[in-house]
């Protein structure tokens, strides 16, 4: 991808660090100081692309540690930042790689993962900057389906419409007419219980085998790529259902239109310049090395992180991808280890840390109301399906985030997800007899949490279970 055209990418997400902390005031609440570490972030991107190519390359990320228990947003701010940014993300747990020698993943397929998301990203982008063509070209292949006698007024000359099967259509008047009129009940709807037979490509691969080995994803990859050209000229014909054979035909027709050695090369520039790799539980691989037991991998990890955190080359199937300025945002509760039991190279690599608070009682009423997907705007929509009405007083909500609380400070703290556990248990009766009281209120107030909750948190041995 060109750098006119990488700016332009950049430049519609040139929003200001303030205007980035109010977008993601609207999923996360709270954690002013991890919104705004990770605003100057991103908009340090966009500062850079507006340097002198030879100061561009000089300018490195300043990659964030974000320091706090679970449950406090610190995996859903890397996530909307990314969203808002349309960069690559990738969440991976740092726990579960080990050192190259050990079986498990190695660090390195970090960078793959990534890049088939940024191909992902970009080839959907492609697809539906041309599916306006594309819907033209299948439903005029649709149409020599269904008139396999008439002229193609889309296939090349040389096609073979041998073998295509439909119900025809005798054309009393001139074939043109005929397509015209068959292309008008197609657009009414007029043809959606017909049945075409349409070519399918066939792909089916006994592989999947090797995956567990460690370091073997490249390989099998490798391996379904070259053997997929193999056997891609194999297909099949299948009976579809006019809109369904539709749907096909417009898809192919727009895997067609797009030059997938563009996508994956705009795929890797997007990486290289604007990918984001949230690393989570990286508390676990921080400690020094020990003669023995579970921890003989950890430094090793940190060792095996170290170069592409700090910038190297990375080979992918798609080609070389350079770290060199992709974002990485770590995360850990570092309840037992700290930020200094890291390796001090890797630490040199984290230059900004961020403590993220615990959340209170008024967090947790702003986070069950505020955000766009809150969970009381949930369960009212869930249960407005069944013609339930659920209602929820301000004393209700106070009990419920009072109730969460008290719950993560005699058990585990586990945040914001505490929620989660208590508003299913709140309301599994009225989930159950949903579709029995359609057309009632249920009022959810101090009460109504009490009663059903109270037994449950006054039992700590019981509320460990259950909530």
């Amino acid at each position: 991808m060109t750098t006119e055209s990488t700016s332009r990418s950049l430049n519609v997400n040139s929003l200001t660090p303030r205007q980035i902390v109010e977008a993601l005031d609207r999923y996360v609440i709270g954690q002013q100081d991890a919104k705004r570490m990770v605003a100057i972030a991103l908009r340090n991107r966009w500062r850079r692309q507006q340097l002198a190519p030879e100061l561009r390359d000089e300018v490195m990320p300043k990659n964030i540690i974000m320091i706090g228990p679970t449950g406090v947003g610190k995996t859903e701010i890397a996530r909307r930042l990314a969203k808002l940014a349309e960069a690559p993300f990738i969440k991976v747990e740092a726990s579960k790689f080990t050192e190259v020698g050990y079986v498990g993943r190695d660090v390195e397929s970090i960078i793959r993962d990534l890049t088939e998301q940024a191909i992902s990203l970009v080839k959907t982008k492609h697809l539906e900057d041309v599916q306006e063509k594309a819907s033209r070209l299948g439903e005029e292949r649709l149409l020599d389906l269904l008139l396999p006698g008439a002229p193609s007024r889309s296939v090349p000359p040389g096609f073979d419409h041998s073998g295509s099967r439909g119900d025809t259509i005798e054309p009393a008047e001139s074939p043109d007419a005929t397509r015209s009129k068959l292309r008008l009940q197609l657009r009414e709807g007029k043809l959606d219980q017909r049945s075409v037979e349409v070519e399918v490509k066939e792909r089916a691969l006994p592989l999947g085998m090797i995956s567990n080995a460690g370091g073997m994803e490249e390989l099998e990859g490798n391996l379904r790529d070259m053997l997929g050209g193999m056997f891609q000229g194999k297909k099949k014909k299948r009976v579809m259902k006019v809109p369904d054979a539709l749907k096909h035909l417009t898809q192919e027709e727009a895997q067609k239109l797009i030059d997938m050695d563009v996508v994956v090369r705009e795929a890797i520039t997007k990486v290289e310049q604007t990918g984001i790799v949230f690393l989570d539980e990286i508390d676990k691989i921080a400690g020094r090395e020990r003669a023995m037991g579970p921890d003989v991998s950890r430094e090793g990890v940190q060792r095996d992180l170290l170069p592409i955190v700090e910038g190297s080359t990375v080979s992918t199937k798609h080609g070389a991808v350079q770290t060199d300025h992709i974002l990485f945002i770590a995360a850990g509760a570092f309840h037992v280890a700290k930020p200094s039991d890291l390796i001090p190279e890797l630490q040199g690599r984290f230059p900004i840390r961020v403590e993220l608070a615990p959340l209170t009682k008024e967090d947790f009423v702003r986070i069950l109301t505020e955000p766009r997907g809150a969970l009381v705007r949930q369960y009212h929509a869930l249960m407005a399906t069944e013609g339930l009405t659920v209602e929820f007083t301000e004393d209700g909500l106070a009990e419920i985030a009072a109730t969460a609380v008290q719950v993560n400070e005699r058990t585990e703290n586990i945040g914001a997800r505490r929620l989660f556990t208590i508003m299913e248990r709140l309301l599994e009766q009225v989930s159950f007899e949903g579709s029995e009281l359609s057309h009632k209120t249920v009022i959810v107030d101090d009460g109504y949490v009490r009663e059903r909750l109270l037994n449950i948190v006054k039992d700590q041995d019981l509320s460990r279970y259950i909530l």
